[in-house]
Parts: C-alpha cells; structure tokens; sequence
C-alpha cells in the first residue's frame, strides 16, 4: 500500500512515533437479484483480507469525499454518499517498520453509480460485488462496519 506523501513528511519530523489519522469506510450497497442487496469488498494486497474499502483522508479532504475517492481509486466504481454510520476509535496499530498510528474511522454508506469493481490501483488483488448473506470471510471489526450501514439509521453510532 502506497503511503500518503504528508505522512512520509510527518514521519520525517516524529519518526515511530504514535501518528492519529482520520480515516474512511466506504461501505457501497446495490439492489441485486430479487430483494437481496449487495455490498461491494475488496481483497487487500498486504493481508490478503477481505474489507470493504477504506483509506486515509488527505489534509482538508472532506471525509465523504474521501470515501468516494477511496471506492473509484481501488475499485473503478462510483459512488455516492447517503449517511455517516458509525464514528470509531480504533485501537494503536504498529506496522512491520515499526510506525504507531491510530485512526478514527468513519464509516458511511454509500450507493452504487456505476461500474464494474475490478483492483484498480494495486492495493487489493479483487474486487466484488457479494450479496449480504453470503459474505466472505471477515475480520468482526469489517462486520461490523458493514453491519452498521446496512441495519442502522441514517443516525451514526458512537463508541463510548
């Protein structure tokens, strides 16, 4: 995975130490066959995980904007915001290098515009559409998210 130039500026300045980011999960749903909907997930390159995509908001980047740009730049689909759905705090994650960051995710949901989901810019090995009763193996924390879009309100979830 390919890391923002201001965060490689910012290491140069504080090294390994604890770095908080703001993130974004775009969690893209479609109508598919029937009644059933269908929510699109990427493979990671680096984890061979299956996720819903998600990515680092650049500076003064508007977090719903990101998410749209996130889904375009690893899945060649467009896509459009419809609700915040859950704001996160994740736990402090050290990388092999030995860099601290912790994000903030925010998830939304989204809905599907257009396009066909293949790995666009190298960060995943797939891309796909998977109806919600037949998911992929995930991570609960990926779960989760997608739980969060597809049975909550349009009001986000806090973690307290």
């Amino acid at each position: 995975m390919a890391t923002p130039d201001f965060i490689l500026s910012l290491r140069e300045k504080i090294g390994n130490e604890l770095l908080w980011l703001p993130g974004v999960t775009a969690v893209v749903l479609r109508d598919g066959p029937g009644s059933q909907r269908r929510v699109l997930l990427v493979r990671r390159a680096d984890t061979g995980a299956w996720t819903p995509v998600t990515g680092i908001i650049d500076p003064g980047e508007q977090p719903a904007v990101a998410g749209a740009r996130e889904v375009l730049e690893e899945a060649d689909v467009v896509a459009e915001p419809e609700a915040l759905v859950r704001v996160h705090a994740l736990e402090p994650l050290r990388y092999d290098n030995g860099d601290l960051s912790q994000y903030l995710d925010l998830t939304f949901r989204f809905r599907y515009v257009s396009g066909d989901p293949y790995p666009a810019d190298g960060e995943n090995t797939e891309a796909a559409w998977f109806d919600l009763d037949a998911l992929p193996e995930m991570s609960e924390d990926m779960r989760v998210r997608v739980r969060a879009a597809v049975e909550g309100s349009d009001a986000a979830t806090f973690s307290w």
